[in-house]
């Protein structure tokens, strides 16, 4: 973390200086960007667009305040890569439940009335992330996110209170989305009001009114299997309780996740098959109706529940909008997006799979980015169809994976004494669990080729920095004060695109691009950045070098990673980095130790590109579309 660049300010450095007018109590009547839900979609959209001070953005949330307890609870890997971006990783890992190993039980084969533990897997593949996969209250991660926005230039804060009621899309004006709003307070319940947005992105869940605004509707399959999930604080002799657990027995199935704190815990359990005559019923069961449930699944193991704070009935089925935009109008004419949705509002899903809040938030990035460099004037209109484009599928892939995951969760454990009575094969429950590690971690998300995503032509020169892929980070030790860290980590949630330049052996190449980007007039980076900005403000280079640190004198490196920023001139001394001793990130990320290679990495820390380090006219090419040169 950098401050401290435009001159010495005490206090929290994490606290941004606040912008004119800032903050602004009243909703105005006309803002850059409303956001319909407080959810977490909705919120990292806001916590990334607060980081750009120029821009009005707004929440509205039908809610009296930020939520409490309950609703999601799983943090992928990935995610937690997400939200060191924004400096929140510290704070999660510190607080949360950290998923090391899954378990699975079955049926005793001796006693099919007992359960036995008949599986133990580490729950993350070695490897896959820096980070490992963890469990938070949904409320907690929302509060993280809030801080964030709190802490802002613009002091963003949700308005409480207000639903969306209707949308309109007039395409006049600086201002041509006109949103109206109903006060859901007690003391002003019904009243209305209208604001005006340059865009309105709906965050606003299953029922979104934001999406029924654009014509859009959720589509695919109702919910045919009820699960029960409830956060308990018990006394159990059951003696996994510290661990995940796959549970499948004669009773019905379980699911048990252990909760932050040392003491609570979440349970899923299995309230059988949903038809037109049980429906009612079955979503009429209450907590002792679950608890009584759990205990018969759990035999002969106890289960001694003393409170419950929160649960809830499901049956949510696997649903999705065509699109998450509205840039395709009524008449089938393409025109600029203006009303996007996120979430919840485009694709539902059960709990199971545990992608549900994560797919949203990573919806809310990828969104988040766009709109800030094109409300900047930086980026043509045409960046934001990329959105839809790109997380639509994503979302369909997540639903494909969590319909058989959940038939699997939900079927009764196979009897070796009745096969024909069907179910699935435990043995076969655990082994796909495996299999889907990659996804239930989150990191197997790629885009495919298309405006933000290059053809892989230059791939070998980085193997394993696969285009469209996430930047899998590598430690790396920094030349100027011989820090240990993460290369990943040198990226924060700013909206800037990273060049990452892992040099060539004799350093030649090297040297020759920082040259280029440095003086030549047909410079990507002199076309790109602002008159009088920093000359990182949109590409953000920097460079990893083969020979340790100690062998890397500072005064050798070239003057575009010394960079002299800010109004005072002050040299940035983060910009170079060596290979760390005991990791190579040149072996580790199969980096082409002769001619080096230019990773190309997004504003959401996915790689865009792989290029020589010589390819100057390649990498305007890439960049003509995404950004207005001049």
């Amino acid at each position: 973390m950098q401050f401290h660049l435009n001159g010495f300010r005490a206090g929290d450095p994490a606290i941004q200086p606040a912008a004119e007018g800032a903050p602004r109590t009243a909703l105005p009547e006309t803002v850059d960007v409303l956001i319909a839900g407080s959810g977490p979609a909705g919120l990292v959209l806001a916590a990334q667009l607060a980081q750009f001070p120029s821009l009005t953005t707004r929440v509205i949330e039908r809610r009296d305040g930020p939520l409490l307890m309950g609703q999601a609870d799983g943090i992928a890997c990935r995610t937690v890569e997400m939200f060191n971006a924004f400096g929140l990783s510290e704070r999660l890992l510190r607080e949360a439940y950290w998923v090391n190993e899954t378990v699975f039980w079955r049926p005793d084969v001796n006693d099919r009335g007992a359960i036995k533990r008949t599986g133990r897997v580490q729950d993350t593949e070695a490897g896959l992330s820096e980070f490992p996969h963890v469990i938070v209250n949904q409320a907690r991660i929302q509060d993280y996110l809030l801080d964030v926005m709190q802490r802002s230039a613009q002091r963003v804060e949700p308005d409480y209170g207000l639903e969306v009621i209707d949308v309109q899309r007039e395409d006049t004006g600086e201002y041509p989305v006109r949103v109206t709003l109903q006060r859901t307070d007690a003391a002003h319940a019904g009243e209305t009001q209208t604001v005006r947005a340059r865009y309105v992105v709906g965050c606003d869940g299953s029922r979104s009114r934001v999406r029924t605004a654009i014509g859009q509707t959720l589509r695919g399959d109702a919910a045919n299997h009820a699960w029960g999930v409830m956060d308990v604080l018990a006394v159990t002799d059951f003696p996994d309780i510290r661990l995940k657990v796959a549970l499948q027995s004669t009773q019905g199935n379980i699911i048990i996740i252990p909760r932050e704190g040392g003491y609570l815990v979440r349970f899923y359990v299995d309230l059988g098959e949903v038809t037109p005559a049980n429906r009612d019923r079955i979503k009429q069961t209450t907590a002792a109706g679950i608890i009584e449930t759990a205990q018969r699944i759990l035999q002969p193991y106890t289960l001694d529940v003393k409170e419950v704070a929160w649960f809830s009935v499901y049956e949510v089925g696997q649903r999705l909008t065509d699109r998450f935009d509205d840039a395709v109008a009524a008449d089938g004419s393409s025109r600029e997006p203006r009303v996007f949705i996120a979430g919840d509002a485009c694709h539902t899903h059960s709990a199971k799979a545990g992608q549900g809040m994560n797919v949203s938030m990573q919806d809310g990035f990828n969104l988040g980015w766009k709109l800030g460099a094109v409300l900047q004037g930086r980026s043509p209109v045409d960046l934001l169809r990329t959105y839809s484009d790109e997380r639509q599928p994503i979302a369909q892939e997540l639903i494909d994976f969590d319909k058989e995951w959940s038939a699997m969760m939900a079927a009764p454990p196979k009897d070796p004494q009745r096969p024909e009575a069907g179910g699935v094969d435990p043995e076969e429950l655990q082994a796909y669990f495996v299999r889907a590690g990659r996804y239930t971690a989150g990191v197997a998300t790629r885009y495919t080729p298309a405006v933000l995503t290059a053809e892989p032509t230059h791939q070998a020169l980085a193997r394993g920095f696969t285009i469209g892929t996430r930047f899998h980070s590598s430690p790396v030790v920094r030349v100027a004060d011989a820090k240990p860290m993460h290369l990943g980590h040198t990226a924060s949630a700013d909206g800037r695109w990273r060049l990452y330049a892992f040099a060539d052996a004799r350093e030649i190449a090297l040297r020759a691009f920082c040259e280029h980007l440095v003086a030549s007039p047909d410079s990507v980076l002199r076309r790109v950045t602002p008159k009088d900005a920093d000359i990182d403000s949109v590409l953000d280079v920097r460079a990893v070098f083969q020979r340790p640190h100690r062998e890397m004198p500072l005064e050798d490196l070239p003057a575009l990673l010394l960079p002299r920023k800010g109004r005072l001139g002050l040299v940035d001394y983060e910009k170079a980095f060596t290979c760390d001793a005991a990791t190579d990130i040149f072996g580790e990320r199969g980096i082409d130790r002769e001619r080096g290679a230019l990773v190309v990495v997004r504003p959401d820390q996915f790689v865009a590109h792989v290029l020589p380090l010589d390819a100057y006219a390649e990498l305007t090419d890439f960049f003509r579309p995404v950004f207005r040169m001049d």
